[in-house]
């Protein structure tokens, strides 16, 4: 079972994930009805570096997405595969490639999830950072423009939001305000 949508934009990665995808519905590594391919401690790392953000197990392996499109998937021990529209900051230590997807102009990139040579607390913040540009990126590629990169509705043009309706407040407020107000 797969949360991640069958999206034109999710093609390459499924088609990969499906293929190294093993059925397992019972056992220590059954994730979600899938063989889990990634370790316990990166699936901990990536729910750190979203908070609050659905992981979505798709084939036996982490995916985050925006408005259904993947932006970043823990694999393995030591790779995190991030979307975006250019390579990551030279800061940030890259992993092993993962072809077909990391091949030239697919828009996918390797980063080690740990950045061992940084701060504890400076590798959290930069890699949080690069995800969160992963997902905003992502969100950018969808044709649903109903939506915010979270997935959340937006309003159309001319739309209230939020507010209730009725009468509006009148504008002539020396009433309320005890007579202080311009009188007639």
């Amino acid at each position: 079972m797969t949360l991640l949508p069958d999206l034109p934009q999710n093609t390459l990665l499924l088609d990969l994930l499906r293929e190294q995808g093993v059925p397992q519905e019972h056992g220590d590594f059954a994730y979600e009805g899938w063989e889990l391919h990634t370790h316990p401690d990166l699936v901990e790392r990536l729910e750190e570096l979203a908070p609050h953000w659905p992981v979505l197990a798709t084939f036996g392996m982490p995916v985050l997405a925006a408005k259904g499109i993947a932006a970043v998937v823990a694999r393995g021990m030591g790779m995190l595969l991030v979307r975006l529209p250019e390579a990551p900051p030279e800061l940030l230590k890259p992993a092993a490639p993962c072809p077909p997807l990391t091949d030239p102009g697919r828009g996918w990139y390797t980063v080690c999830p740990w950045q061992s040579e940084l701060r504890s607390a400076e590798s959290k913040r930069l890699l949080s950072l690069l995800v969160q540009h992963a997902l905003s990126y992502t969100a950018s590629l969808s044709e649903d423009g109903s939506t915010d990169w979270q997935g959340r509705p937006v309003p159309a043009a001319g739309e209230r939001s939020g507010k209730a309706k009725g009468r509006r407040p009148s504008k002539d407020k020396s009433r309320r305000q005890g007579g202080r107000g311009r009188r007639r």
